[in-house]
């Protein structure tokens, strides 16, 4: 059964709830401390719509969705509405596929023709193969913090990425 990339449906959820709470407890991805839950969960699926600025794209392998890319408010203020924070995330085990290419595109695709300026990817590093998607995809590199998120008792770099639309 070929790769299938469509918008976020209810049904997408479970599964990608355990891709989540992966990198939650697995890794410095996310700064998410503790798994959700699907009730937590569901008000993040709530916030897309099929257009506008806060959009949702799933992978779905043989049935199963196996990643997401997706984009959400970047700031509370007004002045900010044109520009979103994307993310992105696969399944372990579903990586060096092309997988994040076909709906990081999908997503940005999607969101060209709507009301946004720009795109933002905010990245724990380090995480070579999230930077190397975001520089295939045209974001380039504006800068990092330093030490900004503790996990895993550690603290972690953030590097910033931002993409014209």
């Amino acid at each position: 059964m070929p790769l299938l990339i469509r918008p976020i449906v209810q049904d997408d959820l479970p599964a990608l709830l355990v891709i989540y709470n992966h990198y939650i407890e697995t890794t410095a991805i996310t700064f998410d401390l503790e798994p959700k839950t699907l009730e937590q969960r569901q008000a993040w699926l709530e916030s897309f719509g099929s257009s506008g600025r806060h959009q949702c794209f799933v992978a779905v392998k043989e049935g199963l969705a196996v990643g997401w890319a997706c984009s959400g408010k970047f700031r509370e203020k007004a002045a900010y509405d044109t520009t979103v924070e994307t993310s992105i995330y696969i399944a372990a085990g579903e990586g060096g596929q092309g997988l994040g290419r076909k709906l990081y595109g999908t997503l940005i695709e999607a969101l060209a023709i709507e009301d946004v300026h720009r795109a933002i990817g905010c990245l724990t590093v380090p995480n070579e193969s999230s930077v190397a998607l975001h520089m295939k995809m045209g974001f380039a590199h504006v800068g990092n913090f330093h030490q900004v998120g503790r996990k895993f008792g550690r603290f972690w770099d953030v590097a910033w990425y931002e993409k014209a639309l």
